[in-house]
This record gives C-alpha cells, structure tokens and sequence, in this order.
C-alpha cells in the first residue's frame, strides 16, 4: 500500500505509531527525550526520529532547546474542535433532561485541571443556574468538577489540590483535602455528586461521571434550591445516569444521538 505499511487491523502502521507517540507525550505531562519514546514503543531509534521529525514539521509536536520534544500548539485547535463536537453530540441528551426535569443541564470535561463547562442547555424558568460555555471552575466546589475528581485516584486528587489550592467560594465549600478526600469516596460508592450551595448559596447541583468518555467528563442537573431539593436526587440521577450511559455508547461508537 502506498504511504504505509498496513497494521495487522487494517490501519497504516505508522498513522498509528504516530498517535502512539502523541499519546506517549500527553501522558507524560511535559517534555519527553527520543529514548523515552522509543522505550515507550519498542520502537527503533531511527523509526521515532522519523515518526517525531513528520509530527513536529506538521506543527502537532514542539522540539525544545533541551532537545527534548513536547505537545505542539496546533493539537489545542484540534483539542477545541473536538470539545466543540462532543457538546454538540451532548445536546440532545442536555435538552431531554431539562424538558423532564425543567431544570438547566450542563456538561464539563476535566482540562488543566479545572472543570470546564462544554455544553448547556438552560432552564426555561427565569430563576435558574447558568454556567456560560468555556467557563472554568475549581473542582472541589463544583458538582461536575467533583464528578470530573471521582474519577481519579487519591493521589492524583491530592496532586490537583496541591496544585490549585482549595479557596471558598461560599461557607458550604469543602476547604480541607480529608474531607473532600471522603467525599469523593462517598459520590464512588453512591455513583453521583452534590453540590449543595458550594459554588453558590441557593443552587444546588447533582452531577454523574461520564464513564467511558475519552476524557474526563461529567453530566449535571442544577438549580435553585427551593425547587431542587435533596429528594430531588430521586427522580434526577437515574435520569442523569441514563443520559451519561447512552452518550458515552454514542461517543465510542462515533455515532451521535440523532
């Protein structure tokens, strides 16, 4: 086949080897030397020079002065393109739960560590919760972000927290890492989040993971306290974990909601 080898699915090797690399990079959090990667791969040498050597001539990989490699700028386009798409398949699943529970619907990926909200569909009452698309936001004040923070181990929370601090946003905010530690613990083994005026008095949150989304995301039901109560969790996280489920099948299978 002309431009590459043919892997054993049926892809072209090195379009995959590539893409190995690159996620190689994103997971080691900064830069990476060639030995690294070809550690990473078992691949030769001269293959990772060649493969790195395309990536960086193409913008998507970034050679430092160190001689070290990194993440390249063109990949946030492509990072904001997809954030873009993967709201856009979230919508019919946002706007099928505030036509059920007339509350507004939100959706956020974990990005940098703040939660970050990537869809909206807004409730149709004039007092009502509204987070503007591309807000970022603590995690452990937010019910997404400690949805988003269920998903991750102990230490990596602990690195997050380390990192951004654990500020108030008002009296009910969880401010200390052991309590927002046995939190965590608790929305694992219940499967759901609360926000209970945290991030702001008088609105309450219930948020669910988005398991199997190929980055961190959550799904939520906010509103005014006098009309989402706690026995509101009743009738919203069943409805919350369906709209998760059947989003995460959409965005595996490539196939959205119609």
């Amino acid at each position: 086949m002309r431009g590459g080898t043919v892997a054993a699915g049926g892809g072209v090797q090195s379009v995959e080897r590539a893409f190995e690399l690159l996620d190689i990079m994103a997971a080691s959090g900064g830069s990476i030397g060639i030995s690294e990667l070809a550690e990473g791969t078992d691949l030769p040498m001269p293959t990772v020079h060649r493969l790195i050597g395309t990536l960086v001539s193409l913008g998507y990989v970034r050679r430092l002065p160190s001689r070290r490699y990194a993440l390249g700028t063109k990949l946030i386009r492509l990072g904001d393109s997809a954030s873009k798409l993967i709201g856009g398949w979230a919508k019919p699943y946002l706007a099928e739960l505030v036509r059920i529970t007339h509350e507004t619907s939100n959706m956020a990926f974990l990005e940098d560590d703040m939660a970050v909200y990537v869809a909206q569909v807004p409730s149709e009452h004039a007092m009502r919760m509204f987070n503007e698309v591309g807000q970022r936001v603590l995690p452990h004040s937010t019910g997404v972000g400690k949805a988003l923070l269920s998903q991750l181990d102990d230490d990596a929370v602990r690195a997050i927290v380390g990192r951004l601090g654990m500020a108030p946003r008002t009296v009910n905010t969880i401010t200390t890492l052991d309590a927002l530690l046995e939190d965590l613990a608790v929305i694992r083994e219940r499967g759901y989040a609360i926000d209970d005026g945290e991030q702001e008095v008088g609105v309450r949150c219930f948020a669910v993971p988005v398991l199997g989304a190929p980055t961190l995301t959550a799904m939520s039901i906010a509103g005014p306290t006098a009309r989402v109560t706690l026995e509101s969790a009743e009738q919203f996280v069943p409805l919350l974990i369906s709209a998760a489920e059947r989003l995460a099948k959409d965005l595996a299978s490539n196939t959205p909601a119609s």
